[in-house]
C-alpha cells in the first residue's frame, strides 16, 4: 500500500444531503492530494410514512466507491448530522432513517420547552433551535412501534461503519447535534435527558477523531476486492467538523465561512458560549477536533441560487456570474436567513417578493435575481462574522472560506468587501481533506492540528481576495432589513 517514500492512501466517505462520494487522499509529511474514486447520488423517497433517506443504496455506492478506490491504508466516514438509524436487539436496523425534513416534528419543540424551557436547554447543551434536532426527533418517535422496538440508535456515520466493521460507537463532533452533549465536558448531559425522558442507553459508547473504529468485515473485503485487514477510523464524522478541520488558517484569529447548499459561519473556540445574547443571535456550539468548539450561525447558503438556477431551466453557471456581476451592487438584498426560503420551489418570485414587501427595486433578469443573492449571502456572511466576534469576545484578521462556494469568484469577493476582511478561499472539498488528515494524523502522519493546517496551506490552492470600497455601503444596506 505505501511507497518507498511513506505515501499512505486514505478513503474518506463524505456523504452530503444531495449526493455521496468517496474520495482518495495521498499523504506523506510534504504531500497530500485528493482524487474522486466515486461519486453517487443521495435521493431522499416520500413513502406513506413520510420522508426517508435511501440508505441501503447509500451504503451500496460506498461499497462500490471502496471497491474503485483500490488498496487504502484507512478509511473514515462523514456525513451529515442529526439523522439515525434504529437497530433492534439483534442489531437489524428498523426501517429507513428519516429524513430531517420530515414533518414529524412539527409543534414537538413546544412541547420539550414546556419540560425544560428553551433558555434552560441552551445552557445546558449550546445548541441552536432547529426544528430536525435529533432531540425533537427523538421526542417525535414516542409511541410508536419502530420506537418501541429499538435497542441502539445510531447516527448516519456510526450506522454506515457499523454495517462495515461491526463495531458501534457515536463519534463525538456528530453527537454535539443531537442537543443531548453538554459543550463544556464533552459528555452526555444527563440532566437534560433525565427531565426529558430520554435513554442515553441507547447511545453507543462515544468515540473522538481519530479512535479506532474497527476493521472492514470479511464480506466487505470479498464485496470490495481490498486486501485485508483494512481498519476504520473515527474522523470528525460531522462534515463540517471534517471541513473546519481542513480550514488552511494560522494562529487563532481567523472566522470560517463552510458553504454549499448552507453557509456555516462562525470561529474555532476553545470553550463554548451558552448567554442568553448567544440564543437570541442563533449561534449554535458544535464540537470539533482537539478540544475545540464550532461557535457557528446557519445561513441558508446557495441553496437560493441553485434553487433558481433550476427554475430557469439550468442556464450555464459561469455565464450568469459574469453577467450579475456587472448589475449594480447592494440594489436590492434579502434576508437570507428568512425560513421563508427553506422550501423548494419559486425562488425567483419569493425572492422578488421579499424586495416589493421591503420596498426595494424588484430584480427582474435572472442576472439581477443572482447578484441580490450574491450580495445578501454576502451580508448574512459580514453579520455573522460581526455577531461571533462580538459574543464571542474574539476578534478576527481573516475569513476563510472552504467549501463548494470556494468555486464563486464573485461571492468570494464580496464576502471580502462586506466583512471588510481579506477572504482566503480554499480548498473545494475541505470535509473529505478533513476526513483525510485526521485517518493519516491517526496513523502517524499530519501532526497536530496546526501541523495538518500548515501541510494544507503547503498542498493546497487557496486564492486571497482583498477587500474593496470600504464597508459603509454594507452597513447601509443591513439598514434595510429587519434582522432584530
Amino acid at each position: 500500500m505505501s511507497t518507498a517514500v511513506d505515501v499512505k492512501a486514505y478513503a474518506a466517505v463524505d456523504l452530503g444531503a444531495s449526493s455521496g462520494r468517496v474520495m482518495v487522499g495521498r499523504v506523506d509529511p510534504d504531500r497530500l492530494e485528493l482524487t474522486e474514486a466515486h461519486r453517487f447520488p443521495n435521493r431522499p423517497v416520500r413513502t406513506p410514512e413520510g420522508l426517508r433517506w435511501d440508505v441501503l443504496a447509500l451504503y451500496a455506492g460506498v461499497l462500490d466507491g471502496l471497491r474503485a478506490a483500490g488498496p487504502v491504508d484507512s478509511v473514515g466516514v462523514d456525513s451529515w448530522a442529526v439523522d439515525h438509524g434504529l437497530l433492534d436487539a439483534d442489531g437489524a436496523l428498523l426501517g429507513n432513517p428519516v429524513h430531517y425534513r420530515d414533518a414529524r416534528t412539527e409543534g414537538v419543540a413546544e412541547k420539550v420547552w414546556a419540560t425544560l424551557p428553551a433558555g434552560e436547554l441552551y445552557a445546558a447543551t449550546g445548541l441552536q433551535y432547529a426544528p430536525f434536532n435529533t432531540l425533537y426527533q427523538l421526542v417525535a418517535a414516542r409511541g410508536t412501534a419502530q420506537f418501541a422496538q429499538a435497542r441502539r440508535l445510531l447516527l448516519i456515520p456510526d450506522l454506515l461503519t457499523y454495517w462495515l466493521t461491526g463495531e458501534q460507537g457515536t463519534e463525538l463532533t456528530n453527537a454535539s447535534t443531537t442537543q443531548l452533549i453538554d459543550p463544556r465536558t464533552r459528555d452526555w448531559s444527563n440532566d437534560v435527558a433525565d427531565r426529558l425522558g430520554i435513554d442515553l442507553g441507547l447511545f453507543a459508547p462515544l468515540r473522538r477523531p481519530g479512535d479506532p473504529a474497527g476493521v472492514l468485515r470479511p464480506t466487505v473485503l470479498e464485496e470490495t476486492g481490498l486486501p485485508g485487514p483494512v481498519p476504520v477510523t473515527a474522523v470528525g464524522s460531522h462534515d463540517t467538523a471534517s471541513a473546519v478541520a481542513a480550514v488552511p488558517a494560522s494562529g487563532e484569529r481567523f472566522a470560517y465561512i463552510c458553504t454549499g447548499t448552507w453557509s456555516l459561519a462562525g470561529l474555532e473556540l476553545t470553550a463554548p458560549v451558552l448567554t442568553e445574547e448567544s440564543r437570541a443571535a442563533n449561534f449554535t456550539n458544535e464540537l470539533g477536533l482537539d478540544g475545540t468548539v464550532r461557535y457557528l450561525r446557519n445561513i441558508m447558503g446557495l441553496w437560493l441560487l441553485q434553487e433558481c438556477v433550476r427554475a430557469w431551466g439550468d442556464p450555464d453557471l459561469g455565464e450568469l456570474l459574469l453577467a450579475a456581476a456587472r448589475v449594480p451592487a447592494l440594489r436590492s438584498v434579502v434576508d437570507a436567513g428568512d425560513a421563508a426560503f427553506l422550501a423548494p420551489g419559486r425562488m425567483p418570485e419569493r425572492i422578488a417578493e421579499a424586495c416589493r414587501t421591503s420596498g426595494q427595486p424588484v430584480p427582474a433578469s435572472p442576472a439581477e435575481v443572482t447578484r441580490c443573492i450574491l450580495d445578501s449571502l454576502a451580508l448574512a456572511h459580514r453579520r455573522a462574522v460581526e455577531d461571533a466576534q462580538r459574543l464571542a469576545g474574539h476578534p478576527v484578521d481573516v475569513v476563510h472560506v472552504v467549501g463548494g462556494g470556494t468555486r464563486n469568484a464573485l461571492l468570494c469577493q464580496l464576502t471580502a468587501d462586506a466583512c471588510g476582511l481579506p477572504v482566503v478561499a480554499g480548498p473545494t472539498e475541505a470535509a473529505a481533506l478533513g476526513n483525510v488528515l485526521v485517518q493519516a494524523r491517526a496513523h502517524g502522519l499530519a501532526g497536530d492540528l496546526d501541523g495538518m493546517r500548515r501541510l494544507l496551506v503547503r498542498t493546497q490552492s487557496l486564492t486571497r481576495y482583498e477587500p474593496r470600497g470600504g464597508t459603509a455601503r454594507w452597513r447601509a444596506a443591513e439598514a434595510r432589513l429587519a434582522y432584530r
